[in-house]
């Protein structure tokens, strides 16, 4: 067991200290489990509409717990059109909410039953509720298609709330249970409701521009009252607010000041107490070319009881008529004290529009982190309640109070570090039996960690130092990348080691050190391109000299009319862009020769579009566009193929295959191995015969990669797609689906990895080589062989995981193997154990995978 005042959870607590008052969300990274799974949610604050029985009351309802007898089950069958069985979360105070999670009814195989939709209510002060819906004002949620997968959902708007219900929905009569978690972040803001004029409609000539708050939960008239909306979202608008992801001016509310003869635009912001602001931060777009600018002055009124103050706040931002960017305006509010602030924005042109507006209150952080919580209504004040009457002496008081409280903790660091750095010291003498193991040389006086090639190639790639612990993240960040240098969960990183082979290297100071692993002259070890593509991903890792070979080609594909595209499903997204599932009509004609496609010529064909956002970086679109030379390159059955491009327009978009029967994993999941028990339960069956033949066109596939020296790094199930007769085509974006967030960790904030599928060295010393996709061959097959039902190392926590790689470096025969399948024969399980070998060099080569599995397969 950790001691509890470790390094990292001080340095959580100082964080959080210093940056309570810091109240924008982020919906991208408000997205931490607000406590069902983990228990932080008491049983007292989970009630229910009715229950089974005791053993399924609302209590057992929490995401990953077989508690009683395992979920919060509804007393009576549920029917169609019928909304009165819930399932009820107080969260104690107001939580920004961005994502919800559901579960059937497993009870370690006895049970059954699961929500296949539902619909969610939530509200702020426990009286008045709201149906969520999202953009396009969809209610119904999917749900469930098993009672023991977890199924993760975007909220889209996110909602800002206290109380949550979870309502299952049916189109017929059947039993339901739920488990649930809620996503998000407290809403530090204490804001809960906007009151505004309606958003007004600019008519441009091409086509209506509708500037309207549409996800707006109050009431909508001729003005917007007791509500929150698209200002409060999270999500500011882009520079050009007629480009959106929605509609023309989607992300925006605006209004023109022939509708307001006095000249300003009225905005009431009503707060859950008394509060000590210091600014509000208002999101303007600022297109004056189409009569748009930020307000030219705001003037502000302040309530702090029944009163609004005599004396106003007023602000004038300084005119910007030469860079139509839209940006944040920074209004300083004086810590004023207030429940309520009333704002007159003025016009500076026709036209005046805001995407966001955010307030940063002292008071935010008092009451979130030392007053209760506040059960009564907004805006009710009990007079006898002492956390509600802040003055500027108490503020002070507190300020004094948290400074004093950050010296200890920095004190306490202090210590801990020097501890920490004596036990090290004293580790290393005992552990130098082990240099000899360590054949990577570690550069203690360099921040940069450097990759050199073998004799034949040189380059180097350099990334920043980095000591930090991994941490789960649900659904995953944008960003996949390698590992710093090292992890230094072992004492036996912190110290130096010298490689023979580096010896004369490191005798200039002006060399970086050489990492080469047990002699294996791996691509990896080489000067790499790192393509950070549309989803977050890698696609394919590959060496520097092989890209400069790339460049000089044309790419082989043809440009695909976009209205030819029939969007059919979002199967995900990332920080650059997102992918979808399409239709393609006409396809066949702008495909070469020698693809072939299964499918009439008057049918449309199925395909991923991948998607770059239009508002991406310089480097993402030179990214893209080398992504797009790379894969139209790969030309073999069993890797993915790219079909079309649409570049000649914005967003760039590559078109690829993309297989009836979807994902290896979800595919495998539905189905069961033959035998008398899928007789019984009437499941579709796999035999295992069709198991071997799909390992085997993996390990085809793979072979195909090795050959040209490219690395996957995500080799997975997940990540491999399904067509007819069991054909096998490998892909890339499995890591931007929300359905696998829990398959990825995140690393200091930065780095997703997919450690259960990696490689001690990958984990360890972030080398990625053929080797490792090997050691994750390995992991896939175990995979198959339990049809997907289980995930890699289960039993094992994610530290767990990290922990046994330091078992496999060290070596001393107490690293934990994931264990023989019970369908897997002895021959198949040695296979896998020959992927899982210590040393790369040991490990076998694709090619002979592949002759082994055919060789095998019956």
């Amino acid at each position: 067991m950790k001691h509890l005042w470790d390094t990292p959870f001080l340095l959580l607590i100082l964080l959080h200290l210093l940056g309570a008052v810091m109240s924008q969300v982020n919906p991208g990274v408000c997205r931490y489990p607000l406590g069902m799974s983990g228990g932080q949610i008491l049983d007292e604050d989970i009630s229910a509409s009715s229950q089974w029985s005791e053993s399924t009351a609302a209590r057992y309802g929490r995401l990953d717990f077989e508690e009683g007898d395992g979920a919060w089950c509804p007393e009576i069958t549920v029917e169609p059109d019928n909304l009165k069985e819930f399932l009820q979360i107080d969260l104690r105070s107001l939580h920004f909410i961005t994502l919800v999670g559901t579960q059937g009814r497993h009870a370690g195989g006895i049970g059954n039953e699961f929500a296949q939709m539902y619909k969610i209510k939530y509200s702020r002060d426990g009286s008045r509720w709201i149906s969520w819906k999202n953009r396009q004002g969809k209610q119904v949620i999917e749900g469930n298609r098993n009672a023991y997968d977890i199924v993760l959902k975007d909220l889209d708007p996110p909602i800002i709330a206290r109380f949550v219900r979870f309502m299952p929905v049916t189109d017929h009569s059947m039993n339901v249970c739920m488990r649930v978690e809620l996503y998000g972040c407290e809403w530090l803001d204490g804001l809960v409701s906007y009151n505004a004029p309606a958003g007004e409609q600019m008519n441009s000539p091409s086509y209506p521009i509708y500037l309207n708050d549409s996800v707006y939960d109050g009431a909508v008239i001729y003005s917007m009252t007791e509500g929150l909306g698209q200002l409060t979202d999270g999500v500011c608008g882009l520079d050009d607010f007629t480009h959106s992801h929605v509609w023309p001016g989607y992300d925006y509310v605006g209004w023109n000041n022939e509708s307001f003869p006095s000249g300003y635009v009225e905005i009431m912001f009503e707060f859950d107490r008394t509060r000590n602001f210091t600014t509000m931060k208002v999101h303007c777009n600022n297109m004056f070319s189409q009569h748009v600018k930020a307000f030219r002055q705001v003037v502000c009124y302040f309530r702090s009881d029944l009163d609004w103050e005599a004396s106003p706040l007023s602000f004038s931002p300084v005119v910007d008529e030469k860079n139509p960017s839209a940006r944040f305006v920074t209004v300083n509010l004086a810590n004023h004290m207030a429940s309520a602030i009333k704002c007159h924005f003025y016009f500076a042109d026709a036209w005046m529009l805001f995407s966001e507006i955010t307030f940063q209150s002292d008071t935010a952080m008092y009451n979130t982190t030392l007053a209760p919580p506040k059960t009564g209504p907004p805006n009710i004040q009990p007079e006898d309640d002492p956390t509600h009457k802040v003055d500027d002496s108490n503020t002070r008081i507190l300020i004094g109070c948290l400074v004093a409280i950050i010296f200890i903790l920095v004190a306490i660091i202090v210590i801990i570090l020097w501890r920490q750095v004596w036990q090290k010291m004293l580790e290393k003498a005992s552990r130098r039996m082990l240099d000899d193991e360590l054949t990577a040389s570690l550069s203690i006086q360099s921040e940069t960690f450097t990759y050199n090639h073998n004799p034949n190639q040189s380059g180097t790639t350099s990334e920043q130092e980095s000591n930090s612990t991994y941490e789960r993240i649900f659904p995953l960040g944008p960003d996949y990348q390698e590992p710093s240098r090292l992890i230094c969960k072992l004492p036996e990183f912190a110290q130096s080691s010298e490689d023979p082979a580096s010896t004369s290297t490191a005798a200039s100071k002006s060399t970086t050190t050489t990492v080469v692993q047990d002699g294996v002259p791996h691509y990896a070890e080489a000067d790499i391109v790192n393509l950070q593509g549309v989803t977050g991903s890698n696609t394919y890792a590959i060496p520097a000299v092989t890209m400069d070979l790339l460049s000089g080609k044309d790419v082989a594909v043809e440009e695909f009319p976009r209205k030819l595209l029939t969007f059919k499903e979002k199967l995900g997204e990332g920080q650059f862009g997102e992918v979808h599932l399409c239709e393609a009509e006409g396809m066949q004609e702008f495909m070469n020769k020698e693809f072939l496609f299964d499918i009439a010529e008057d049918l449309p064909v199925l395909v991923a579009v991948k998607m770059l956002r239009s508002d991406a970086n310089k480097n993402a679109r030179n990214d893209f566009l080398k992504e797009i030379k790379i894969m139209s390159r790969l030309k073999d059955p069993n890797i993915i193929r790219l079909l079309a491009v649409c570049i000649y327009s914005d967003p760039l978009c590559m078109i690829t295959e993309y297989m009836e029967n979807g994902d290896l994993n979800q595919f495998l999941s539905r189905h069961e191995p033959e035998g008398q028990l899928a007789q019984l339960s009437n499941a579709p069956t796999v035999s295992f015969n069709n198991l071997c033949y799909m390992a085997t066109q993996i390990a085809s596939g793979m072979k195909y990669l090795s050959s040209l020296n490219f690395v996957h790094r995500d080799l997975a199930t997940r990540n491999c797609l399904v067509g007819k007769k069991y054909t096998i085509k490998i892909a890339d974006f499995g890591m931007s689906r929300n359905l696998y967030s829990g398959d990825y960790y995140r690393i200091q904030g930065r780095a997703v990895l997919p450690i259960r599928w990696m490689s001690w060295e990958s984990i360890l010393l972030g080398k990625f080589t053929t080797a490792s996709d090997m050691w994750a061959f390995g992991v896939t097959l175990w995979e198959i062989l339990n049809y997907c039902k289980e995930q890699p190392y289960s039993q094992l926590t994610d530290e767990q995981v990290i922990e046994n790689t330091g078992e496999f470096f060290r070596d001393q025969k107490r690293q934990i193997y994931l264990p023989q399948p019970v369908l897997c024969p002895d021959s198949l399980y040695k296979v896998m154990l020959c992927c899982w070998r210590r040393n790369t060099k040991e490990r076998p080569s694709f090619q002979e995978i592949h002759q082994a599995l055919l060789e095998i397969q019956p």
